[in-house]
């Protein structure tokens, strides 16, 4: 990339960008990824769409980079000291409000990612496999604790479990996931899949 046009991209400041990401969230709860447009967002956040497409290239870029920026902390910046704890911090970052919201939007987007392969290659990127990585991280530092054995079958499966707890809260009982719900899924099935004592 030249310089201009790095100076280009780096002129939208931090908290700019985090309000143009906020009003990109905003925009995919009200009429959905398909219905969006970069017309919208440049209304809504009194941009020009030259300005959004230089920053970001793309609706997908700018969605899944909304969504990533909506992550209130990171999974590598967790580290309590068991993996009981790390896995409970991680759910513990939200409240139930915001992970209801969360669900909702992703459910919606979860559509999107069928239909749009330009999306879902932005979010395989920037979302599944940087997040994958992490707990493969998360779940690297279990092993060198003692706390699990490298050879577990479930280790491989922990990214599946995470989210089908999540997913699974709504198709199979028609509520939102909440945080004692997730806490009490990792204790009775999480943690025994991978060999770890919950009470321990």
């Amino acid at each position: 990339m030249t310089e201009v046009a790095t100076a280009r991209r780096s002129r939208i400041t931090p908290a700019r960008e985090a309000e143009l990401y906020g009003a990109v969230l905003d925009l995919l709860r009200e009429v959905g990824y398909d219905a969006l447009t970069m017309d919208a967002v440049a209304t809504r956040t009194r941009s020009s769409k030259a300005t959004l497409y230089r920053q970001w290239g793309g609706k997908a870029e700018l969605v899944v980079k909304a969504v990533r920026h909506d992550k209130h902390a990171e999974i590598g910046s967790i580290d309590t000291g068991s993996l009981r704890g790390d896995l409970h911090a991680l759910v513990s970052r939200e409240d139930d409000c915001t992970m209801a919201q969360n669900s909702a939007l992703m459910r919606g987007l979860a559509m999107a990612l069928h239909q749009n392969p330009d999306l879902r290659q932005a979010f395989r990127e920037q979302l599944v496999e940087p997040e994958t990585a992490e707990f493969r991280r998360l779940l690297q530092r279990a092993v060198d604790r003692g706390e699990i054995r490298a050879d577990r079958p479930a280790l491989e499966f922990l990214v599946h479990m995470m989210v089908g707890g999540v997913a699974t809260r709504t198709l199979l009982d028609d509520q939102p996931p909440t945080r004692d719900f997730l806490l009490s899924y990792i204790d009775a099935v999480v943690l025994p899949a991978l060999g770890v004592d919950p009470t321990s």
